[in-house]
């Protein structure tokens, strides 16, 4: 007995502590997986916005049209509900009320939780409506119930599988709580149970949709990163470059330069050791660019042996210290096999063209190949933003 107490004195305290310390840590896993499954943000980009905000007007459409159906329906069927002034009102109420959602901010909406949350609302809102017209009408008996299979259907193409499934067990459960036990038929139960199968018919319709979109999303992606990617070095090509140095141009915080960079001696490298051996420098050449620069900096391949750095700077100085870097990274892996570099600076300016940029910086880089490479030549283009600079290996004119 003293064995067992020790035991249990001993071993299952911490072990309980040491499982109620990781609750919260699963509490909050649990919380974030739901998180995402509930109110992940239903678009990413402007067509993504265009096809939400477009469903929520045929939604609006689909409500009046529900509406409209019922009241009508209040007006030729000869029920408990015929001309019943709350089931007037409860049409009412969805007909007036359904065009207000879209004096909403929905293209901000669509892209946040707010989307999801709008959603939500929406159809608990139209499923209190429905089942207290049912309930007005009989009851399980009443045919109105049909209009949350229309709310169903459209939450399959709007909700994630979470959400199809949470909204819909909310709905047999309302129904079954207003509509049905009240006085117990077996039409209800039915009703509710094929309710039930037909929210996991649109859950698994809802997963399927899901899983395509993001597929296509990726595969977009894919697409576009192997557009923009020099496949040899993996850095960026000049199709991306010129896109960047074009944002950069219509705008930017801080002073940005351009470094043309050529490599000295790199077709000595081709002739000689052959073209395996040039791949394999151009590839070391872009890690040491990317190293000399900050992840937010574009490194790219312009093509042949010629590279291009686009980097924002807030004073001259920093530029040549990058410049320089760029230098000495590349002499630094390329001096086993001779080769160098020669770095064209410029400045970007607002109102510049792309390909004058290029040019300037291509005029600077030339200029030091002129003078035997493995320097530094900018050419000043905005004194009121830049004070002269020089580098220890600048030699251009």
């Amino acid at each position: 007995m003293a064995t067992a107490r020790a035991d249990l004195d001993g071993v299952t305290p911490p072990s309980g502590r040491r499982r109620r310390a990781a609750d919260p840590d699963a509490r909050q896993r649990l919380a974030a997986a739901l998180r995402r499954a509930l109110y992940r943000p239903l678009a990413e980009d402007e067509d993504r916005v265009a096809y939400w905000v477009h469903h929520v007007r045929l939604g609006v459409l689909l409500t009046e049209f529900g509406g409209l159906a019922a009241l009508g329906y209040t007006f030729l069927t000869p029920t408990a509900a015929r001309l019943h002034p709350v089931l007037f009102a409860v049409c009412g109420l969805a007909i007036l009320g359904a065009p207000l959602l879209l004096l909403l901010p929905l293209p901000a909406m669509m892209r946040d939780a707010r989307g999801p949350v709008m959603f939500y609302g929406w159809s608990a809102g139209t499923t209190v409506l429905v089942v207290i017209g049912t309930r007005i009408d009989g009851g399980a008996d009443s045919a109105l119930i049909c209009l949350l299979f229309l709310t169903l259907g459209f939450m399959s193409a709007a909700f994630q599988p979470a959400g199809v499934v949470v909204m819909g067990g909310f709905m047999v459960t309302s129904y079954l709580a207003v509509d049905v036990l009240p006085e117990p038929r077996t039409s209800g139960m039915f009703v509710a149970v094929v309710m039930a199968a037909f929210t996991t018919l649109c859950a698994l319709a809802s997963a399927n949709l899901w899983e395509s979109w993001d597929r296509q999303v990726l595969l977009l992606r894919t697409h576009e990163t192997l557009a923009a990617t020099d496949p040899l070095t993996g850095c960026l090509n000049r199709r991306a470059f010129l896109e960047r140095l074009h944002t950069a141009i219509r705008g930017t915080a801080d002073p940005t330069v351009v470094c043309l960079i050529d490599l000295d001696g790199f077709k000595a490298v081709n002739d000689r050791d052959g073209h395996a051996a040039g791949d394999a420098v151009l590839r070391a050449v872009t890690s040491a660019l990317a190293s000399a620069v900050r992840e937010t900096d574009t490194v790219a391949r312009l093509g042949g042996d010629e590279f291009a750095v686009l980097c924002a700077v807030p004073e001259a100085d920093d530029a040549g210290a990058l410049a320089e870097r760029i230098r000495e990274g590349i002499a630094r892996v390329g001096r086993g096999v001779g080769v160098t570099a020669s770095v064209g600076l410029t400045v970007v300016r607002a109102g510049d063209d792309d390909h004058e940029v290029l040019l300037r910086a291509d005029q600077a880089m030339y200029r030091v190949k002129a003078t035997g490479g493995n320097a530094v030549g900018g050419e000043l283009t905005a004194p009121e933003l830049w004070a002269p600079f020089t580098t220890g290996a600048d030699h251009s004119a």
